[in-house]
């Protein structure tokens, strides 16, 4: 797998991959978050970081029609690690209530993606948006 890297603000490299807007692409960005967790020395976060990056892959896929998308792993506090998918439209994600009918059978990405992260957001680009969600470190790094 190769995986471009970057310095962060916390002297950290970020990771980043370019995958196919496909389903399968959850695979490939599991490795790099556990790639990432593994490196930094935060291996508590990979349940939580690994069921995210599905999360936001999935919604990507879904709601999106982007050929590809980027998974990017950075940490931009030393408290933070942010998990994100970068894709081409500029829909902004909109999180159901727990009382839309809808819930039964899809429709649970965000809420889980807010109950995974300890904060989430959109980042809106002209040409597409970043949707991320941060997990917090137990430990200083």
């Amino acid at each position: 797998m190769i995986v471009s890297t970057q310095p962060c603000p916390t002297g950290h490299h970020g990771y980043s991959e370019t995958v196919p807007g496909l389903e399968e692409s959850a695979e490939v960005a599991r490795k790099l978050v556990k790639t990432a967790l593994a490196a930094w020395h935060l291996e508590e976060l990979t349940d939580a970081g690994t069921l995210l990056v599905s999360e936001l892959v999935a919604n990507a896929v879904k709601h999106t029609n982007s050929r590809l998308i980027r998974v990017v792993i950075t940490r931009p506090s030393k408290r933070f690690v942010r998990i994100a998918v970068v894709d081409k439209s500029r829909t902004m994600p909109e999180m159901k209530t727990s009382n839309d009918d809808n819930l039964s059978t899809g429709g649970r990405g965000l809420l889980l993606i807010d109950a995974l992260s300890d904060r989430w957001g959109t980042d809106l680009y002209r040409w597409g948006k970043r949707v991320w969600g941060e997990l917090q470190c137990e430990v200083e790094q």
